[in-house]
């Protein structure tokens, strides 16, 4: 009993009272998806542009919602550092356990995993412009792994050109185009400037060319569109990778220590290119929360 009435007030559920008097909980209004995107700023990749070019961010939020409130709608993030945050119509508790959920569409041999950060709306104004803290996965902490990874991405001079990039240690590449995405540019159409920086951790690459095909094996666990044996579930037609809040380290690396977030942003967390497949580049097909029913 204790235990029920400590998750009913946490869910804020009103009490009301049926035709003899007892007292009963209401309906939940909540909803476990995510109800809002507050930002879609991809790195360039093959599938950006592909369905229409949003011009400002405003459209490229309302198009990436429309998405993933699609049963099979998909938001890509591109190469290395794009990213996707969310909010919800409630705050989503850390109960310990796993809290909340990303679907997306690794295969056995195909994981593009995405980092994952949480944030609480700590000044109270409903938007995400407080602290994010990482949920630390299997490749936290070790010497391959790089946090505060910055990458700049340049607007190619010419149509159907790959895309120039660079990073913080001196390296440089392209996001190079694929037979299959035709369309004129990879760069995000809404995106202004002439080039643009993206920040987050940088997982080493594990993609590699086994035979004629392209292999792009699993972590272990934590991170979104990942093959993990640990964490993913599948239902609804895609597969999707779970996550506790209570995994969310500060920028020290030491705990949290959480209750709850309002927010969730997924970060690619690979640079890297297989072939004609094209960049490696995390999909999000949904974000919810597991505490409550999928309705």
């Amino acid at each position: 009993m204790k235990k029920l009435a400590f998750l009913l007030g946490i869910l804020a559920i009103a009490p009301s009272c049926n035709k003899d008097g007892v007292i009963v909980a209401e309906e939940p209004s909540e909803k476990a998806a995510c109800a809002r995107v507050y930002e879609y700023l991809p790195a360039p990749g093959q599938f950006i542009n592909e369905t229409g070019a949003p011009a400002t961010m405003d459209e490229a939020c309302a198009w990436a919602e429309k998405q993933l409130a699609s049963p099979y709608g998909c938001v890509s993030l591109g190469s290395f550092g794009g990213r996707i945050v969310v909010g919800f119509d409630h705050r989503v508790v850390c109960t310990g356990g796993y809290d909340f959920a990303v679907d997306g569409n690794p295969l056995e041999t195909s994981s593009e995993p995405g980092i994952v950060w949480v944030m609480q709306d700590e000044n109270g104004d409903g938007l995400p412009n407080d602290t994010w803290y990482e949920l630390q996965g299997s490749e936290y902490g070790k010497s391959e792994t790089w946090q505060n990874y910055t990458v700049t991405y340049y607007r190619p001079e010419a149509e159907g050109a790959d895309i120039r990039w660079e990073d913080d240690r001196g390296q440089s590449g392209t996001v190079a185009r694929v037979t299959y995405h035709t369309q004129p540019s990879y760069y995000p159409a809404w995106v202004d400037a002439a080039s643009y920086t993206l920040s987050g951790t940088r997982l080493e690459a594990r993609n590699r060319l086994d035979g004629t095909q392209w292999i792009n094996p699993p972590y272990e666990w934590g991170y979104a569109d990942n093959f993990s044996s640990i964490d993913r579930i599948f239902g609804n037609g895609v597969n999707a990778n779970r996550f506790r809040i209570a995994d969310a380290v500060r920028a020290d690396g030491e705990p949290a220590a959480l209750a709850y977030i309002d927010f969730v942003k997924v970060q690619t967390g690979v640079l890297a290119q297989s072939g004609d497949l094209g960049e490696v580049s995390t999909e999000v097909f949904g974000i919810r929360d597991l505490n409550l029913p999928t309705r």
